[in-house]
C-alpha cells in the first residue's frame, strides 16, 4: 500500500511517462504479479518490480520501449556470467513485464483505480495484453461487478467474459488483478504501548484508527501516523463501522472496558481480533464476554487471538508491537503460522484458578505480557 501511494503521488505530479507491471513469473522472483514501477521522464521512479535487478534497465529504456504503444517484455533474472548484462544477480526467475505509456485512457483509468483503492474503493482490473497485432485494452469493474471503465470499441462479448476471473493470473492473454483497499486496523487503547503499534501499522500502509474512552490519551498529536483518533464513548463501538475484513486489537488495560469491547467485537467477528493480556486475564475476559455476547465459548475462542501476537520473543512495547503486526499480517493473508488461540479447555482451567477480582481492584503488571 505504501508503494501504491508513492506511485499515485508521482503520477499526480504530472511527470510520469511509463507504467510497468509484473504480469507473470516463472521460477523465483522478489515480486509477484501486480507489482508496479512508475517511471518519470526525469528518471525518477516509484515502486519496484524486482529485488533491484531490473529497475535500472527498465527505467533507462522505458520511454523508448513504449514509443509505439504498450508492449509485453520478458526478462530473465537468472545469473549468467556470460551475458553482457546479468540482470538477475542470482534471483533465479523469468519475469514478464507490461510497459504502457501513461498518457493513454487505459493507463490513466488504471492509475485512477489505484488511487481510488487507497480511499477504500475495491476495483477489479482486466487487461487484454498487447502482442502479435493486438493492442492493449482494459476493463475496470467496481465492487458490484459493474464496469467503471472500458476501452473504446471493446466488444460486448469481452465485457461479459471479464467477470468471474480469478485475480493474479493470465487467462488467454488477459491479466486479472484485484485492487483491494488498505487493511484497516482499529486499536482500542491509546496508552504509550499503543504508539509503536500504530507507527508500525502505518509503515505497512494500513489505515489505522485509535479509539479510547480516555479523552486525555485519545489525541491526534499522540498518534500522528493514525488515520483517525477517536475519543470513544461507552457502548459506541458500532459508530466506528467495523466490518468483517477489518482487524482489531483490544489493549485498554481496563478489565471492564476490554470486556465490554470484546462482547461487541465478538458479534462483529473481524478477520483479526487480538486481546492483550496474560492467559488468566484473557481467559476470564473471553468467558465473560461470550456470555454477554450470547455466543458459544468455543466460537469466541476461535475468533480471538490471545495471548496477542506471534511468539517472537523479546519484551517492551516495540517488541510487542512487532509481534502483533506480524500476527495481523499473517491472519489477514490467510497464514495462521504460530498464531495462538485459547481453547475451551484453556479457558476452563484458567477460570478455575480464580475470578476477576484482582483485575477489577488494580492494574496487574502481567497485563502487559504477551
Amino acid at each position: 500500500m505504501v508503494e501504491r501511494r508513492q506511485i499515485v503521488e508521482l503520477w499526480r505530479r504530472g511527470e510520469a511517462c511509463v507504467l510497468t507491471t509484473v504480469i507473470e513469473v516463472e521460477g523465483s522472483s522478489y515480486r509477484r504479479p501486480g507489482a508496479r514501477l512508475l517511471v518519470a521522464g526525469s528518471g525518477d521512479y516509484a515502486g519496484t518490480i524486482s529485488g533491484g535487478c531490473l529497475e535500472a534497465e527498465v527505467v533507462r529504456k522505458a520511454a523508448w520501449k513504449v514509443r509505439d504503444g504498450a508492449v509485453l517484455e520478458r526478462y530473465s533474472t537468472m545469473f549468467d556470467d556470460t551475458a553482457e548484462i546479468p540482470y538477475g544477480l542470482g534471483c533465479g526467475g523469468v519475469v514478464d513485464l507490461l510497459l504502457e505509456p501513461v498518457d493513454t485512457p487505459e493507463c490513466e483509468a488504471l492509475l485512477l483505480a489505484i488511487e481510488r483503492s487507497l480511499s477504500g474503493e475495491q476495483r477489479t482490473v482486466i487487461t487484454w495484453l498487447p502482442g502479435e497485432g493486438k493492442t492493449l485494452s482494459r476493463v475496470i469493474l467496481g465492487e458490484d461487478g459493474m464496469p467503471i471503465f472500458a476501452s473504446r470499441d471493446l466488444p460486448e462479448k469481452k465485457l461479459l467474459c471479464a467477470r468471474g476471473l480469478r485475480p493474479g493470473q493470465v487467462y488467454e492473454g488477459r491479466f486479472v488483478e484485484e485492487l483491494l483497499p488498505p487493511q484497516r486496523l482499529i486499536v482500542f487503547g491509546a496508552g504509550d504501548d499503543a504508539r509503536p503499534l500504530v507507527a508500525m501499522a502505518a509503515m505497512m500502509g494500513w489505515q489505522v484508527t485509535v479509539a479510547d474512552g480516555r479523552s486525555q490519551l485519545a489525541r491526534t498529536e499522540r498518534f500522528p501516523e493514525a488515520h483517525s483518533v477517536v475519543s470513544l464513548e461507552a457502548g459506541k463501538v458500532h459508530s466506528l463501522s467495523i466490518h468483517a475484513k477489518d482487524a482489531a486489537v483490544v489493549m485498554t488495560h481496563s478489565y471492564e472496558q476490554d470486556r465490554s469491547l470484546l462482547a461487541m467485537l465478538l458479534q462483529i467477528a473481524p478477520r483479526y481480533l487480538g486481546l492483550l493480556g496474560a492467559r488468566h486475564r484473557s481467559s476470564l475476559l473471553v468467558s465473560e464476554a461470550a456470555t454477554m455476547a450470547g455466543l458459544p465459548l468455543e466460537t469466541c475462542c476461535e475468533r480471538i487471538w490471545a495471548p496477542v501476537g506471534l511468539d517472537l520473543g523479546g519484551e517492551g512495547p516495540e517488541a510487542i508491537a512487532l509481534a502483533i503486526i506480524a500476527e495481523v499480517q499473517a491472519a489477514c493473508m490467510g497464514k495462521r503460522g504460530s498464531s495462538r488461540h485459547l481453547s475451551v479447555q484453556d479457558v476452563a482451567r484458567y477460570v478455575g484458578e480464580g475470578g476477576n477480582e484482582r483485575y477489577l481492584k488494580r492494574q496487574c503488571a502481567t497485563d502487559l505480557a504477551l
